[in-house]
């Protein structure tokens, strides 16, 4: 009696609906783990690529074999083993048979099967593959139980869950690919190195990474190319994971007019040539790689050539390193993952090397006792062969008796105590076979097979025979299927920059409201007497004029403040060199200031170190300073450097020690001085604290460090282009945020203060107009006076303004420069020095 058919509602398992998400994702990645995107670690095949190369086998298109159509092997592939898109499997048979992806390709491909330029592979319906014959090595032996088989999709047919694999791929051509969580890069290598690196293995089970790799130099990819530097592979040898810097083998030449030449003769793996040739004309055209004439591509059959023609007067190396750090040099991320034992693993090279040995001893050890098996049953026939030869009259006398053949059997069995196998045999031989012969070659056959059996059970039974065997395989790989590096390991000697094939000079630096900027050698200007005109220094175009000029080294690296409170990094050497009368370039091309941002103050880097602060002065007032470690990673769009309430900005930046004074000046001629400890230090993003107390109308001009024993003057330069020195102890200690005292009158002949600045009497000043005016003179040209007086005329304006005013140290270039000297007007001017004062600013 049949039961009741189950009610659907009972046939319904309540599950959380987390558990049931979780479970069915961690199914689903083990799927992609497993099923498709990491190698197996014993033949380094992905499913995909073990089934390509399997169903060539059953189809018998070997290298022997003809080319067949590669729709043909996909269509057996898809049909028999890989139920995917027919696409996924041409692209992965397209790749075994490319020489720039795989060092050892696997298909020997006729027809376009993608170029290095990034070509795509024609339809599967136009191009023909066959296996190469180093893919065979791979199959070697797979019918004699040398490895596991498993259904396939539908169970009409079994399918290898790995190959034998008479040859290490995993470690020859690599593999790459993104699984769920997880992704893998495996390098591919020199057959050469990694058989020997085997042998050694094997002979040293106990050996080290170290000693592997006496054998195994690094990667050798099949697009050549250099890996600068041993450390990356190092660690991905040790570790399992690592980053490889790959560049290309470049060259110098001359061409036909004597200018120098780049050759390209080999580019980083996975590179595409004609992305990277395009991406470098794309620089020169945008000026960021200067000194290329021309670029064109030459590669043929015979390999790579890329032509970089160099104009007249380029520095062939610096041009070489601006395309090494841009385009010619890539980095090759390591991670050696796999599968082992049927779960994902990152291997180091000794882990990766031990699973290969552990696979081929395993198929050495099946392959012999399949072998020896067949050696035995041959051994049984022939031992039955040769009792019939013994007794030949007997055994025909037998035969001939017998009713039919299943009698001549059961009376041999009887008669001679013949196995089954053995009497059938008998029964089946010819005539001719009992000649005498005959007989000596199943004698001599006997005794060949015994002496199979006795090899077989001898690498059966002893581990270093077995062991023998498979290092005499290898061996043999490498004699047929070996050759040289194509990948060079070169050491890290560093690189030949622009910075070192300029000399190093002083400069002078000029910046525009309009963002325009360029240096100047500071000996084209001749100190002249104070009270002079200047010469040229610059022609700014109709409406701009001058923000910022400071004095600098070409070596020097600068970290450049704007009023905005952003704060850059900036290469002097990097700032084009230009005549006294060119307006400059544009400054987006050295350093990315935004609209209306000027720089207010520049620091050296040479003079920053961990003990240090950047002591920040803004134009209401306040101060505030931050550790210089806080500065240390200033990325191109630079970074914030203090935090400025509405309608406030930066106006000076001083290196302080963290134990000295702080001093302060404002535009109508206050100073305050005070201890830089009642300022505590702060993070980059604060305001700060206040500093001095301003008049109304009044801002901060600038703030200038000092020591308590410091011998320095105050230089206050204004506006209207007077200034005076006074020694710094005449600026007594306060307290922060008090009025401070008059340093120096502001009418309406001096205008405002514009820069204050400590300097000792061997110092030069350098005096920029905003109309591109600039004047070098001596410090001591500015006489010495006391506080609350007007000074003396530096520099004749005739109706202009000075726009900025810098300090070069003593030993500063001083030599002039004779091209200037007719430009040159030393107008004097008469000191007027008025009596000081000493009021204090209540």
């Amino acid at each position: 009696m049949s039961s009741e058919p189950t009610a659907p509602a009972e046939r319904v398992t309540n599950v959380r609906i987390e558990d049931e998400m979780e479970q069915s994702y961690i199914d689903y990645a083990m799927s992609v783990i497993v099923g498709r995107a990491l190698p197996d670690a014993r033949d380094g095949l992905k499913p995909v690529q073990r089934r390509i190369l399997y169903a060539m086998h059953e189809m018998g298109v070997t290298p022997n074999s003809g080319h067949r159509k590669s729709s043909n092997i996909v269509g057996e592939t898809m049909g028999n083993y890989h139920p995917h898109g027919d696409s996924a499997i041409y692209d992965a048979l397209a790749r075994m048979a490319q020489d720039f992806s795989l060092r050892y390709p696997l298909i020997d491909g006729q027809g376009n099967f993608g170029s290095i330029d990034g070509d795509p592979p024609a339809a599967m319906r136009y191009t023909e593959a066959r296996m190469a014959p180093i893919a065979q090595e791979m199959l070697a032996d797979i019918e004699k139980d040398t490895v596991d088989f498993s259904g396939n999709y539908d169970d009409r047919l079994t399918e290898p869950d790995v190959l034998p694999s008479a040859v290490p791929n995993l470690l020859l051509n690599g593999a790459s690919g993104i699984a769920v969580g997880m992704s893998t890069n495996i390098p591919s290598h020199n057959l050469n190195e990694v058989v020997d690196a085997t042998i050694h293995l094997l002979d040293n089970p106990e050996c080290s990474v170290d000693d592997l790799m006496e054998y195994v130099k690094g990667p050798d990819f099949p697009t050549g190319a250099n890996i600068v530097g041993r450390q990356g592979i190092l660690e991905a040898y040790k570790t399992g994971r690592g980053r490889l810097r790959v560049r290309a083998e470049i060259d110098l030449e001359y061409n036909d007019s004597g200018r120098d030449r780049i050759i390209v003769s080999e580019i980083p793996y996975q590179e595409n040539k004609a992305r990277m040739i395009e991406r470098i004309a794309d620089d020169v055209n945008d000026g960021k790689i200067e000194g290329i004439a021309d670029i064109r591509d030459e590669s043929d059959r015979e390999g790579i050539r890329v032509v970089i023609d160099l104009k007249r007067g380029a520095h062939a190396d610096v041009v070489k390193n601006q395309l090494v750090e841009s385009h010619l040099e890539s980095t090759f991320s390591v991670i050696m993952l796999a599968l082992v034992d049927g779960q994902p693993k990152v291997l180091t090279l000794k882990e990766a090397l031990a699973e290969y040995v552990r696979h081929r001893r395993e198929v050495v050890r099946r392959r012999s006792e399949y072998d020896l098996g067949e050696a035995e049953d041959r051994a049984h026939i022939l031992e039955g062969r040769l009792l019939a030869l013994e007794n030949v009259d007997a055994v025909v006398d037998l035969i001939r008796e017998s009713a039919d053949r299943s009698a001549a059997i059961e009376g041999l069995q009887e008669s001679f105590e013949l196995s089954e196998t053995q009497a059938e045999h008998i029964v089946r031989m010819q005539l001719g076979s009992l000649t005498s012969m005959e007989t000596q070659e199943i004698e001599s056959e006997y005794g060949d097979v015994q002496a199979e059996i006795e090899r077989l059970e001898t690498i059966l039974g002893d581990a270093e025979e077995l062991d023998a065997v498979i290092k005499g395989e290898l061996e043999q790989v490498k004699e047929t299927y070996g050759d040289d590096r194509r990948t060079s390991i070169m050491e890290d000697v560093g690189s030949v920059t622009r910075e070192d094939l300029i000399a190093e000079e002083d400069v002078v630096v000029v910046v525009t409201e309009d963002d325009y900027i360029k240096r100047m050698p500071l000996s084209r200007f001749d100190p002249q007497h104070r009270g002079g005109k200047g010469i040229i220094g610059t022609r700014p175009k109709q409406g701009d004029r001058v923000s910022t000029v400071f004095a600098a080294s070409t070596h020097d690296y600068l970290l450049c403040f704007t009023n905005q409170g952003q704060v850059y990094r900036l290469k002097v050497f990097q700032i084009p060199e230009m005549s006294r009368t060119a307006r400059g370039t544009s400054a987006v091309n050295v350093i990315d200031l935004d609209t209306e941002e000027e720089i207010t103050a520049v620091v050296n880097v040479d003079d920053l170190d961990e003990e240090r602060y950047l002591s920040m002065a803004t134009r209401d007032g306040y101060i505030k300073r931050t550790e210089v470690g806080a500065f240390e990673n200033i990325h191109s769009g630079g970074i914030r450097a203090v935090r400025l309430e509405d309608g406030d900005q930066l106006v000076d930046v001083e290196v302080t020690e963290g134990q000295g004074d702080l001093l302060i000046g404002t535009r109508k001629g206050m100073t305050i001085r005070f201890d830089e400890g009642e300022a505590r230090a702060m993070g980059r993003t604060a305001r700060g604290v206040n500093a001095i107390k301003l008049q109304e109308g009044d801002a901060v001009a600038g703030v200038v460090a000092a020591e308590t024993d410091d011998d320095r003057h105050l230089l206050t330069v204004t506006r209207n282009g007077y200034g005076k020195r006074t020694p710094l102890s005449e600026y007594r200690t306060q307290s922060r945020y008090g009025k401070g005292l008059i340093d120096i009158k502001t009418n309406e002949r001096n205008g405002e203060v514009c820069a204050i600045n400590a300097v000792h009497e061997a110092d030069d000043l350098v005096i920029m107009s905003e109309a591109g005016q600039i004047m070098r003179t001596r410090v001591h040209e500015v006489s010495t006076q006391g506080r609350n007086t007007m000074g003396v005329r530096v520099m004749n304006l005739d109706g202009d303004w000075v726009a900025g005013v810098d300090v070069v140290p003593e030993g500063g270039n001083t030599s002039g420069a004779a091209e200037d000297a007719e430009d040159v007007e030393a107008e004097h001017a008469d000191a007027d020095e008025p009596d000081a004062t000493d009021d204090l600013a209540e």
